[in-house]
Parts: structure tokens; C-alpha cells; sequence
């Protein structure tokens, strides 16, 4: 039999894998520029963990997650999403009795267990970046900045950012009221009626036409506010205009998480149809207290690889194959071999990237593999080129050819690379 990879999961293999790298850079990159520290959190985790962090009441927990029995009889869970882990780490290490904010990105596979599609998988990849223990509304526009700044590192031009809040234990409670009033009277199934009574919001993130049609006139939050998250929100808004980044005011928005407050955000590319959000967050100050920690408040982002992925190609950005070594070594015969193992480690060591040809290929072979590696130079060396001492350095690009002492290889092919 033949086997292939599990229903839902993308592979990224050269040369689409070179997007896929340039993707995770651009994210990368733009955070540690604002101080932003690597976590790596586990890739499972205790099933409650999520289910109190997430939300009982998400499509995430009821209908999403990778749950099963460890060999201990304990339950535990693939992560569907980060920030739940990555606060669970912070609170177990104690990182939030040191400098505040807390400032952490990581990135890596999550599960879900989705209908597979092109743009939702079962394992995507994400990028995620979290600052715990600030309320500043500076913070808030922080992380979506930098979330922007690599969006456009990658040169995407047509990202729209979405924005909303969500309130606060304050004022939400007189929303939720309101919400449920108005959702009681709808002609909506009973897992949904039931959603109503549990948390309300959900039923806005419907993607279901008959519902998004019904809740069309639904209540607003921006009309239950009160003083302080008012007061918030516009703040967020005129520093995002400070920093020139645009966003439209999108007051139906919420999340598919229970852990959101205040800010929230979603990143959409049009070009992607269905699967148009590439990266979303917002505020999240309860999570720490529902999993068992004191009131820390937080904001972060996840952005989907696997969409920016599309996005870029959808824009025609794509990303070339990088040359894979500066330097081919080509040996020809037996002892030549031998010494072109030694002369690559060498280049290597020196900080070049060096490849070479093997099982015995002829000159017009080896040559072939030079050409297809990328490099600059092709260092040539036969039986005579050995006992003179010497090999051919040749520059793929010109076609020029000298011959240069072993001792000096590595030195000239140096000088050679940097200017």
C-alpha cells in the first residue's frame, strides 16, 4: 500500500515551502522588533484547560477538539488555539510577578477537527503573540500593529482590519439582556435557542446564512457601552490612526472564543472567498481567573499561516526558492571525493553553505546538480587538480574559471560571497 498524508492536513514542500518560511518570518520578525520574548508551550494540554479557557459554549469545545484518554486515564487535548497554553504557562512559572507586560509570541500546528477545505484544516498552522498584565489601550493598538507590520513586510496590500469591542463585565451583562430579548423571538433551531441562554454572543458568529439573516437587526454593543470601555475604545482607535493603520469599524464582530473582551479584531483578505479571515484577537482580562489565576488582563493574536500563505499567492507575492548553497563542490574520482567531504565541511564552517555531488557522478552530471543548487561558484576537483594542490573555482554566472590553492579555498570563496 501507499500511504499519504491525513485528510485535512497541508503539506509545504520547495518551492511552496519557501512562502510558507517567509510567512512565519514577516510575523516573527516584527515582533521580537517590539520585544516580544519566544515561548514554547506543549502541544497538548489538560482537556479542562480549554474547556474553561475556550469557552464550554464554543463550536471549538463542543465540536472542534482533538480529546482522548492518555495511557493514564487522563484527558487531554491536541491545543486548538494558544493563548489558553501560553497564559497557563505564564501563571505556572510565575512570569507575571516580573516585569509587566508580559511579552510572548511562539508559533506552531494547532487541531481542529473541521471539514476539510481549501483554508480550514484539521492541523493549521499558527503564529501567536500575547502581552499579559496591562490594561494600556496603547497595548491594544500595539500587537495589532505589529500584526499589520508583517502583513505588509509581505507585501500584501488588499488586508482590511475589522474592529469591535466587546465590553466589559460592567456593561455586557445589560447587552446580553438585550440580546437575548431579541434572539428569544427568532425562528432559530433548538441547539441555537440553547446557545441563546448560555452565551448569546455566539449566535452572532453564525456563519449560517437563515441565521446571519435573522440577527441582521440584532442589538449593538457599541450602543451598551459604558464610560470606561467607551473611553477605551476610542483610544485604541486614535492611536491606530496615529500609527496609519486603517481599520473599519465592524460593530456585529465578535469572536469565536469565550475569553474576548473589549478590542477585538479579525485581519480578512477578500480574494479568499469563505475563508477570508487570515488572523484575528482582541482583549482577553478574565482568562486568567477562569483557569484558576488572579485578575491579569491580556491581548494577543493568532494569524493563520496557511491563509497568508493563500493570500500571498492569491496577490501574486509569492515567494522564490532561496538559493540553497553559495557553493557546489564537484569531485571527480575516488580521492577527490574523499577531500571535497573535508573542503565542504570546511566551507561550512567558515559560515558558507556548501553542498557538493555524490555516488560518482561525471563532470556533465555534477555540473547539472550546480546549476539546479542555486549556487554561485563550483569548486571542480580531479585526481590532477588534487596532486597539484589546487582545485577550479568557477563562477556559475560568468563561466569564468581559475585555479586556486586548497590552503586558500575557503578564504578566497569568502572574499568572493561578500563582495
Amino acid at each position: 500500500m501507499s500511504f499519504q498524508a491525513p485528510k485535512g492536513v497541508p503539506e509545504y514542500f520547495p518551492p511552496r515551502s519557501a512562502t510558507f518560511v517567509a510567512v512565519r518570518a514577516a510575523f516573527s520578525e516584527a515582533a521580537v522588533l517590539a520585544g516580544y520574548a519566544y515561548i514554547e508551550v506543549p502541544v497538548f494540554e489538560d482537556t479542562e484547560l480549554f474547556a474553561r479557557g475556550v469557552g464550554e459554549s464554543t463550536d471549538v469545545v463542543t465540536k472542534e477538539m482533538y480529546t482522548f484518554a492518555d495511557r493514564g486515564g487522563r484527558s487531554v487535548t491536541l491545543r486548538p488555539e494558544f493563548t489558553a497554553g501560553v497564559m497557563r504557562s505564564t501563571l505556572e512559572h510565575g512570569l507575571h510577578n516580573g516585569r509587566l507586560p508580559v511579552k510572548l509570541w511562539t508559533m506552531g500546528p494547532a487541531f481542529r477537527y473541521e471539514r476539510p477545505q481549501a483554508g480550514r484544516y484539521r492541523q493549521l498552522q499558527q503564529f501567536d503573540l500575547e502581552a499579559i498584565g496591562t490594561e494600556d489601550p496603547a497595548v491594544d493598538a500595539e500587537t495589532i500593529a505589529i500584526a499589520w507590520r508583517g502583513y505588509r513586510s509581505l507585501g500584501l496590500t488588499q488586508v482590511r482590519l475589522l474592529l469591535n469591542t466587546l465590553g466589559c463585565t460592567q456593561c455586557r451583562p445589560a447587552y446580553r439582556a438585550a440580546l437575548q430579548e431579541f434572539l428569544r423571538g427568532l425562528d432559530l433551531d433548538e441547539a441555537t435557542l440553547r446557545r441563546v441562554e448560555i452565551n448569546p454572543l455566539r449566535v452572532l458568529d453564525d456563519k449560517r446564512p437563515e441565521v446571519r439573516a435573522q440577527v441582521e437587526n440584532a442589538p449593538l454593543i457599541t450602543d451598551h457601552l459604558c464610560a470606561s470601555c467607551k473611553a477605551h475604545h476610542d483610544r485604541v482607535r486614535s492611536l491606530l490612526e496615529d500609527l496609519g493603520v486603517p481599520w473599519e469599524d465592524t460593530p456585529r464582530l465578535v469572536r469565536g472564543l469565550d475569553y474576548y473582551s473589549r478590542t477585538t479584531y479579525e485581519f480578512d483578505h477578500p480574494l479568499l472567498g469563505a475563508q477570508s479571515g487570515i488572523g484575528g484577537g482582541g482583549r482577553y482580562d478574565g482568562l486568567s481567573e477562569d483557569i484558576g489565576g488572579p485578575p491579569l488582563p491580556g491581548i494577543g493574536f493568532a494569524v493563520g499561516v496557511d491563509r497568508i500563505v493563500m493570500a500571498v499567492e492569491a496577490e501574486g507575492l509569492a515567494a522564490h526558492e532561496p538559493a540553497r548553497v553559495a557553493v557546489f563542490g564537484v569531485p571527480l574520482g575516488e580521492d577527490a571525493a574523499r577531500r571535497m567531504v573535508t573542503l565542504v565541511d570546511e566551507l561550512r564552517s567558515a559560515g558558507v553553505a556548501a553542498d557538493m555531488a555524490f555516488d560518482g557522478k561525471g563532470l556533465k552530471g555534477a555540473m547539472k546538480g550546480a546549476d539546479r543548487s542555486g549556487a554561485a561558484y563550483a569548486v571542480i576537483l580531479g585526481e590532477r587538480d588534487l596532486a597539484a594542490g589546487a582545485a577550479q573555482v568557477k563562477d556559475l554566472a560568468s563561466g569564468e574559471q581559475t585555479a586556486v590553492p586548497l590552503a586558500d579555498i575557503v578564504t578566497e570563496l569568502k572574499e568572493k560571497l561578500t563582495t
